[in-house]
């Protein structure tokens, strides 16, 4: 499988772009990546790179976003930050990457047994881990179905939690970024989300 190259990135449609996450999350999970020549890609990608996705995810060391999408170099823009969640260096991240740089999709992707999920709803404060519990606090209040142990050492509250999270990060992409949000409005692009479980490399997108 060869790198993107202009061409072929220029020609994908978002939802194109979406299914080869998940037609790659699925090769993933079924041991079938594909075959690649990695050096080659070095080759390919040496005078520029055309991603055709940009993923912000978490700094979780289970969820590298080119292994659980079975993805290439050159093929997708990673943005890592615990908790994954959205902040002015994100989101310039993004935009460069959707306007400048020619990427079709944007994602958010949570994951299952998040430790900066269960750190904000355990109220966690810690140095400069403080300002970013802050970040996750809004899914905290937006979840409430659950009326009691609403702390880190409920597995329920902590994963309605990651999941809300994902949400609000996507909310706050439209929000705060107007070159987002206007190509999406465009069709230009698409943001979506999704949740990554760590037990079976199973990434479960959000369906609009």
């Amino acid at each position: 499988m060869k790198a993107h190259d202009k061409k072929s990135q220029s020609s994908l449609t978002p939802q194109d772009a979406l299914d080869y996450l998940k037609e790659g999350n699925n090769r993933f999970i079924n041991n079938l990546r594909a075959n690649r020549n990695l050096l080659q890609m070095v080759n390919e990608t040496s005078d520029g790179q055309w991603p055709f996705a940009v993923i912000l995810s978490c700094i979780d060391s289970r969820t590298a976003t080119e292994l659980i999408f079975d993805q290439g170099l050159g093929d997708v823009f990673s943005v890592r930050v615990a908790g994954n969640v959205v902040n002015e260096d994100v989101l310039g991240s993004m935009e460069y990457a959707v306007k400048y740089a020619g990427s079709k999709l944007v994602v958010v992707l949570g994951h299952t047994k998040c430790g900066a999920v269960t750190a904000a709803c355990s109220k966690v404060k810690d140095g400069n881990i403080t300002a970013l519990m802050h970040k996750i606090k809004p899914a905290i209040d937006k979840e409430t179905s659950i009326k009691e142990d609403r702390d880190g050492k409920n597995s329920a509250f902590v994963e309605k939690v990651a999941t809300l999270n994902v949400l609000h990060a996507i909310e706050e992409i439209r929000e705060r970024s107007e070159i987002i949000a206007g190509m999406e409005r465009e069709g230009k692009i698409m943001i979506t989300g999704g949740v990554y479980d760590v037990e079976t490399g199973l990434v479960d997108f959000f369906e609009d």
